[in-house]
């Protein structure tokens, strides 16, 4: 825009010039014309007279006119200035937040790679922990059915075996277990758990414990205090005996007593308190296996955010 307002001034300062030069024209032909009135003032008929007159007359408003046209120009000359002026301002505005947006949209690009590159980084780690908790889902159902498959009909009255969020529960009933108020197994629990402890065998990945529950009945016997004891005892003799009788790995066995405070069931009725009294055996996952996991997210860069 300033080029084509800077084209326009020579092509008025020609016609300044050539204004300026009829004027000076006009100027010289009314100063002759009066000249020439005044001398021969005497000389002249009236009509000649009046011709010079109308003559000057003429002259003098085109002087008149001219000099307007001149202010004129000189005015849209400095008007055209001014614009330029304007125009040149807009233009730098214009580059200036030209350049700025294309810095900006550079950055911006920047910013969306790395962005990419996080969120591809995530989706790698989803699926890998999407393949881990799928492994260990299909390993849970193979063991769960494995074991259903090798116990009888009559072992599976006292055996309830399910898996929830991931982890194999076998609940063994307390009756089949021990006797009364006892921690000693049964020679009948004994052959279970031998079954149980073959399947165990098999999942040398899996982690074991093995939690004691008891109804709310108190207890108080010479070795036993109270059920507390009892859980603890009865949990830990299960350990030893798939360690001592049945080879299990020791360091992945691990025994809890909870006493009578995770109940299943209402300890109001005779029923209720029976399923309470229960040993779970629980077989999850090695948690390093997934610590591991945990370890290899990727890390995110919070601070970069997209313009």
């Amino acid at each position: 825009m300033p080029v084509c307002a800077g084209s326009i001034f020579p092509q008025f300062i020609h016609l300044k010039i050539k204004i300026m030069k009829s004027t000076l024209s006009i100027a010289g032909l009314v100063a002759g014309a009066a000249a020439l009135v005044l001398s021969m003032g005497s000389c002249v008929t009236n009509k000649k007279y009046d011709q010079l007159a109308e003559k000057y007359r003429t002259a003098n408003d085109g002087l008149i006119e001219c000099n307007a046209n001149t202010r004129s120009m000189e005015q849209m000359i400095k008007d055209l200035k001014s614009q330029n002026g304007d125009l040149k301002e807009a233009y730098n505005a214009i580059k200036g937040s030209l350049d700025q947006a294309m810095a900006n949209n550079h950055q911006g690009s920047v910013n969306i790679s790395k962005l990419v590159d996080e969120i591809n980084a995530s989706n790698k780690y989803i699926k890998q922990l999407v393949e881990a908790k799928s492994k260990s889902d299909s390993l849970n159902m193979v063991l769960t059915n494995n074991l259903t498959r090798s116990l009888n009909t009559d072992e599976l009255k006292d055996v309830d075996v399910k898996v929830l969020k991931g982890v194999v529960y076998i609940s063994l009933a307390d009756n089949m277990l021990y006797k009364s108020g006892s921690y000693d197994i049964s020679p009948a629990a004994m052959d279970i758990l031998g079954k149980i402890a073959k399947i165990i065998k098999d999942y040398k990945d899996y982690d074991v414990l093995i939690e004691g529950n008891t109804d709310n009945v108190p207890i108080s016997r010479t070795n036993i205090r109270n059920n507390w004891d009892l859980s603890a005892l009865r949990a830990s003799s299960v350990v030893q005996a798939l360690q001592n009788d049945f080879g299990i790995d020791p360091s992945r066995l691990s025994a809890a007593g909870r006493g009578e405070y995770n109940p299943i069931a209402t300890n109001a009725t005779a029923a209720g308190r029976q399923e309470n009294r229960r040993t779970e055996i629980i077989i999850t996952p090695k948690l390093d296996q997934f610590l591991d996991l945990i370890d290899k997210a990727p890390a995110t860069d919070s601070s970069q955010t997209t313009d």
